[in-house]
């Protein structure tokens, strides 16, 4: 019984340009008290790998979390799958705008302590007594409403390169660094604000309005579905585009085109730019925004430094990288040192 991927990364990209056929990449989740997650796991993957589905979903017991991507004439297969699941049965399905086939080239299922790290250990807090989910029309609204503070919840190279208007955009690197700042922020208006809150799929913000729920907020708000869904019916219905810039995802397009606007900076020389790369030294991998000139001059590096790394051989890289600890790089996340135009922390960005 094939319970884990057998497959390299290459060897799935190779399969997937065989067959040619249309991949839809999309996103799910649900909260939900599960009380045997590997035992959901590996139905899961049983079922999945048969579908040639290929993905990151993280299994818990407080829910689910999947980001994948499946052939699209598998989709309606998939579907009638989830619905055989009482607790996902007519669950939301974010389709990505954007299709990339190769978006996911493995099928990786894990059990996780939670589908969403957020470092809290209070039993008392029911992460399924959640807020109240708005479409775009009234999350439009209440971004004018003046009594509103409307808060991202994602991480500060997120909200860098793409953000909603009127949005404050905490300079965080994690979704559990952001949740006991931003109750200590606001504090003071716990009763007389509406807190209203986006994400990228919603899961994030979900955990959120039932954590400020918890802590005592009143008026709790979030967009359902977030920006993928409201990028969705802004288009399908025609509505003001209040976002700018673009969504980050995670995936390997690591990027959606939302707004028309370019808001951010490439980390490099300062152009107007806002396309994601990760550093192409193998001992580095450090994620930045890189413009394609720069992309040229650096040869996909993030410094001087790492783009002579890599015109060395093989094995003299990995004599570099013996006994040497440089993965903290991978989770600067564009706050390294080497980047002379890294983004400058500002809340109060617009």
């Amino acid at each position: 019984m094939q319970l884990y991927n057998k497959l390299s990364a290459e060897e799935r990209r190779v399969l997937i340009r065989e067959t040619g056929k249309e991949r839809f990449t999309i996103s799910f989740y649900q909260y939900h008290h599960i009380n045997d997650p590997q035992f959901l796991r590996d139905h899961l993957f049983l079922n999945w790998n048969a579908m040639d589905v290929l993905g990151r979903i993280y299994v818990a017991p407080e829910g689910i979390n999947a980001q994948l991507s499946i052939g699209a004439d598998h989709f309606e297969l998939f579907k009638t799958f989830l619905d055989s699941i009482p607790f996902l049965k007519h669950v939301r399905i974010n389709i990505a705008r954007e299709h990339d086939n190769e978006s996911f080239l493995k099928l990786k299922i894990k059990v996780r302590h939670k589908i969403v790290a957020d470092g809290l250990e209070d039993a008392t807090f029911d992460v399924t007594a959640i807020g109240v989910h708005v479409d775009a029309i009234t999350f439009n609204a209440l971004i004018e409403d003046p009594d509103t503070v409307l808060v991202d919840m994602r991480n500060h190279y997120e909200s860098e390169i793409g953000h909603f208007k009127n949005a404050w955009t905490p300079d965080v690197d994690t979704f559990r660094d952001s949740l006991d700042y931003i109750e200590e922020e606001l504090q003071n208006h716990k009763r007389d604000k509406k807190l209203v809150m986006y994400c990228t799929g919603g899961i994030r913000c979900e955990k959120a309005s039932a954590y400020y729920k918890h802590k005592g907020f009143k008026n709790v708000y979030q967009l359902e579905g977030g920006i993928i869904e409201y990028d969705r019916q802004v288009t399908e219905q025609g509505l003001e585009n209040k976002f700018k810039g673009k969504n980050f995802v995670f995936d390997q397009r690591l990027s959606e085109k939302i707004g028309e606007e370019i808001i951010a900076n490439c980390h490099q020389c300062g152009t107007p730019c806002d396309t994601h790369i990760n550093c192409a030294n193998d001992g580095c991998h450090l994620l930045f925004i890189q413009c394609e000139s720069c992309k040229v001059d650096y040869k996909n590096c993030c410094s001087k430094e790492c783009t002579d790394i890599i015109q060395l051989t093989f094995e003299e890289q990995k004599a570099l990288r013996a006994g040497r600890f440089s993965s903290h790089h991978i989770f600067k996340k564009g706050r390294s040192e080497k980047l002379a135009f890294k983004k400058v922390p500002n809340d109060l960005e617009q």
